[in-house]
This record gives structure tokens, C-alpha cells and sequence, in this order.
């Protein structure tokens, strides 16, 4: 198999590291992710100047721009084959519920599946970072299976695993997305020359945590699987609206 790796956490992250290194046991991997930690990037494309492609001494390739980009570049005209499977991560902390709007963790894996091939995006759910040797297990789960059992068609999978010894996780278990309250205000502040700024505050607390949520599964121990789609319309709302704009 062929593999395409990118993150959000930037080429130098242990998470990329580890992905690389449990994928290389499959198959041929190359690594296209941000030259710096682009957190939060979601789908972002850059349009207003060129990307640069350049080559670390591990041999891994760091791009000048979004994970979005990344992804774009490395399938529609740096690689000289079509990856089989996109992974993105693994992301140092979790990419659960109202999250993965904001992730460019997910977002990488999300150009993939738009570009028709399957992707995962693998989070570690912790902040710690001592256990990447832990999603590195789940995802060569993942990649067994997939060679068993090859997708029919694209897919786009979030994966969120504990932040615990690989020993200690729990199942494999396939979710859907909770959601959160609203987010924390921003934190106020002012600069050296007494401008003010603001710092985006933290996340909410989980709103719906409920069963089969990644939420409640992750606070189990066990591993989370959340199959995602990209259709935005509100289905529900197709006749009020049209009964609103002409009644």
C-alpha cells in the first residue's frame, strides 16, 4: 500500500513520527505536513502567494502552509502516484464533537476524502503525549483491517484513542460526535504598548456526552470511531425556507 501523511502539529511532531513509522511497516509512505504548528487551521486553503516544498533531514516534506494545503498539493501534483490511504495525525490532544469543525488535523484527512481516496484523521486524547505508541497500535489495527477488508468507497474517519498505555485501551468503538456548550469568553489582555488583545479562550464542557458519543467513549478507555460526511444542507429546513421566501 501507498501512504499519505500530513498533520496539523507541524513535521516535527512526535505524532507525525510515530504515524510514519507504524505505516512504514505496510507500505510506502511519504510525508507531506506544515512547516509549523497550524492548530485550528480547519479547511483553510492558501490563494493569496506560492507554496514551497522543502525536504528535512528525516526525509519527511514541510509545506508553507495549511494541512488543507498540504493534502492538495501532495495528491493534485507533488506525489507521482495516488495514495491508497490518507492518515493525518497523530494530533497531540483530542479532536471529538463541535471540535473537529476547528481541527486541521481533521481537515487534512478531509481533503483526502474529497479527492476520493480514504482518509483517517488520529488524534491522541490527551495532553499529556506519553502514549503515541498507544494510537500507533489502533492504527495499525485500522490498516490490518483495511488490507482484509478493503473500503468500497471513500471514507472519512475521525479516531480519537486514551491517552493510556497500550495495554490499558479499551475497544474499538464506532461513535457518533458529541457536542459542547458554547466556548469560554476570550481572555483579555493588554501588549508592551498598551494595546489591547485577546486571546481565544478555552473549549466548553461537553454538552451531549452520552452514550455513543466519542466523548463518553474515550472517558471509558476505549477507542473512538466516528465515520463523517461533508453534506452541510439542512434538509429539514428545504420547505420552511422555501415557504419563507415565498409565502
Amino acid at each position: 500500500m501507498k501512504f499519505l501523511i500530513s498533520n496539523d502539529d507541524g513535521y516535527f511532531a512526535p505524532g507525525i513520527a510515530q504515524l510514519a513509522d507504524t505505516l512504514s511497516r505496510h507500505g510506502e509512505v511519504v510525508v507531506v505536513a506544515p512547516e509549523r504548528d497550524r492548530s485550528g487551521a480547519s479547511n483553510s486553503l492558501t490563494l493569496d502567494r506560492p507554496l514551497t516544498v522543502r525536504k528535512a533531514a528525516n526525509g519527511f516534506h514541510y509545506v508553507n502552509g495549511t494541512p488543507t494545503d498540504c493534502v492538495h498539493l501532495a495528491v493534485t501534483g507533488f506525489l507521482d502516484f495516488r495514495p491508497d490511504m490518507i492518515f493525518s495525525g497523530v494530533n497531540h490532544g483530542p479532536n471529538m464533537g463541535d471540535d473537529t469543525i476547528y481541527s486541521g488535523t481533521v481537515a487534512a484527512a478531509t481533503e483526502g476524502f474529497l479527492l476520493g481516496i480514504p482518509s483517517v484523521a488520529v488524534s491522541l486524547a490527551g495532553y499529556s503525549g506519553r502514549h503515541f505508541a498507544s494510537a500507533g497500535k489502533v492504527v495499525d489495527q485500522l490498516v490490518t483491517r483495511c488490507k482484509a477488508s478493503p473500503f468500497r468507497q471513500p471514507v472519512l474517519l475521525n479516531v480519537n484513542v486514551p491517552d493510556l498505555p497500550p495495554e490499558s485501551l479499551g475497544e474499538l468503538k464506532v461513535t457518533r460526535l458529541g457536542r459542547r456548550h458554547h466556548a469560554e469568553p476570550v481572555i483579555k489582555s493588554q501588549n508592551p504598548r498598551g494595546e489591547t488583545i485577546y486571546w481565544v479562550g478555552p473549549v466548553g464542557s461537553a454538552q451531549d456526552a452520552g452514550e455513543g458519543t466519542d466523548f463518553a467513549t474515550i472517558a471509558a478507555g476505549d477507542i473512538s470511531v466516528t465515520p463523517l460526511m461533508l453534506d452541510l444542507t439542512a434538509f429539514g429546513q428545504l420547505d420552511g425556507i422555501h415557504q419563507w421566501l415565498h409565502p
